[in-house]
């Protein structure tokens, strides 16, 4: 290796250090290995209990849960070139990765038939377990598509959720826009490797996600737009989503995979109908004849979530300081599970409340995941 060679693995190694601990090399490591996929990984992590026992076990002890060529696969080790691609990426500070194992890890995704094993974020991690509502439908929407599904998104968002979506055309980008006028911020889960923008037209509204709301993907940095991987994260979208909202489809619409998705995890579904006439509702008239619930106006979701609304939405006056959530807080700085246990609230209600208490001014967050009342 030349000087200039070295030099640069040197920097790499520092990078490494300050960013990445040993664990999450090790998830990192197993997670890059060619051909190991969600199933094998989580059968894999239950067995062996950790990736570094993982990757340290010999070839016969992982044959018995994978097939040999997986099994000389992990001892061969992931890509040195991914692993740097990946640390060089996790250097901005606005980048990170959570695993299984993290406990902001989204709750919500637990409950899935195939909850990834990793995920690579950018932007607000605390909006992983923020009360979220899905909002999709076609890339190729009508102006009165897009102008409902941006005006649906910002009334949810003012009323406690974050809006999630894919960063697609059409409906996904309003529901984005719509979801970042409001309180409860917006989340997309993207179908590439978060070192990428597709589609290149929403490079600005993506660049807004990062600074406003979170962008999430499980596949690994340098990952292009592929076909296969479009369908696979919508599993994503429905599943954190506490229920999904269908604004324009047609019968071939991929939003209607999302809504499927939807039903089998058990979130509530929704859909606002159009003419009979459109191509672009007869997906939504479909669904509703599946059992999804007609909406007409934003309202009509708040009405069967209300529940959530009540206990993630803040509305910041003399009221909301003498609010039970700053009784549990006290004066001193806490962190989240010491706030749960002491409410009695799950960590996406705790999430939701300490977002718009801090978008009011009135918490802040302090670094160890602690948060911290201000007193106006």
């Amino acid at each position: 290796m030349n000087r200039q060679n070295s030099d640069s693995t040197e920097n790499i190694d520092r990078k490494v250090d300050v960013f990445i601990d040993a664990s999450l090399k090790s998830w990192l490591s197993l997670t890059l290995i060619r051909g190991l996929g969600n199933e094998s990984l989580r059968t894999l992590l239950r067995e062996f209990g950790s990736p570094e026992a993982v990757l340290s076990a010999s070839a016969s002890s992982l044959s018995l849960y994978v097939k040999p060529e997986l099994a000389r696969a992990i001892l061969s080790g992931a890509d040195e070139a991914q692993l740097t691609a990946t640390f060089q990426w996790l250097a901005d500070t606005n980048n990170a990765i959570v695993t299984l194992a993290d406990s902001d890890y989204p709750q919500a995704l637990l409950n899935i038939a195939d909850p990834p094993v990793l995920l690579y974020i950018k932007g607000d991690r605390r909006l992983l377990n923020h009360a979220t509502i899905s909002i999709v439908g076609s890339r190729h929407a009508t102006h009165q598509g897009i102008n409902n599904a941006e005006s649906f998104a910002e009334s949810l968002s003012n009323s406690g959720f974050s809006i999630i979506s894919g960063l697609a055309h059409g409906i996904d980008a309003a529901a984005h826009r719509g979801g970042l006028k409001g309180k409860g911020r917006s989340i997309a889960v993207v179908g590439t490797g978060l070192d990428k923008v597709y589609p290149a037209a929403n490079h600005d509204l993506a660049h807004d996600m990062a600074k406003q709301g979170l962008i999430i993907s499980e596949f690994p940095i340098g990952t292009p737009p592929l076909a296969a991987n479009f369908p696979r994260r919508n599993r994503l979208i429905s599943g954190m989503g506490m229920g999904c909202l269908v604004v324009e489809a047609s019968l071939k619409s991929g939003s209607l995979i999302t809504a499927r998705l939807a039903m089998e995890q058990g979130r509530d579904v929704f859909a606002i109908p159009g003419s009979i006439h459109s191509p672009q509702s007869k997906g939504c008239h479909a669904l509703i004849k599946q059992g999804a619930k007609l909406v007409e106006a934003a309202q009509d979701v708040l009405e069967e979530l209300g529940s959530v609304i009540v206990s993630s939405s803040i509305v910041p006056d003399d009221t909301c300081i003498d609010s039970e959530l700053f009784q549990f807080m006290g004066d001193e700085a806490v962190d989240l599970d010491t706030l749960q246990s002491r409410s009695g609230l799950t960590v996406s209600e705790l999430s939701a409340m300490l977002l718009s208490l801090e978008l009011d001014g009135l918490v802040c967050t302090l670094p160890g995941g602690l948060f911290q009342r201000i007193y106006k």
